[in-house]
Formats: structure tokens, C-alpha cells, sequence
């Protein structure tokens, strides 16, 4: 994880106390878009979590758009986060 953050110089890394669990996390939108995205773009990311990656492009699309302001937007984020990960519905 250190390396992540070496490399992209940003986020943190969080410890859980609790857990032999590490977190990584960039809170920066700049960061997310400036940074992360072209690297996935440079480097796609294979299998099914390439879904979940372009979800997570169009979310930050519709930020950048500044549509998460408005109670449609924080809708529209809120249905494309209910299909990722684990709600994933491969019909």
C-alpha cells in the first residue's frame, strides 16, 4: 500500500487496529481524476471489476459535471453504487 501511495502521492494509508487490515484511501477528487483514473485508462483493469471501474469512471464523470449537487445526481450515483461490487447483477 505504501507503494500505491509512493507512486500516485496521495491518499493515506489507515491501519485497522482491530484487524490485520490495511485501508488505502484518497479523499481528493483531483487526485482520483488527475491520477488514478488515467493510470486504469493506461492500465484497464481485467475481469469482472472492469465493471465496477467504469462505474466508478461515471461517477466521477457525472462530479466533474458537478450533477452530484443536485438531488437527481446524488440519485443517479446512488443507483449506479447499488450495482457494483456485491450487487452486481450478471443477467
Amino acid at each position: 500500500m505504501q507503494n500505491l501511495r509512493n507512486f500516485w502521492d496521495c491518499g493515506n494509508i489507515i491501519e485497522d487496529s482491530k484487524q490485520p487490515i490495511v485501508d488505502f484511501k484518497i479523499y481528493k477528487f483531483s487526485d482520483i481524476h488527475d491520477k488514478v483514473i488515467p493510470f486504469f485508462q493506461k492500465y484497464p483493469i481485467q475481469g469482472v471489476k472492469r465493471l465496477d471501474y467504469l462505474d466508478f469512471c461515471r461517477v466521477a464523470e457525472l462530479m466533474q459535471n458537478k450533477v452530484h449537487l443536485t438531488q437527481e445526481g446524488i440519485d443517479e450515483i446512488k443507483k449506479i453504487k447499488s450495482r457494483m461490487n456485491t450487487g452486481r447483477n450478471f443477467d
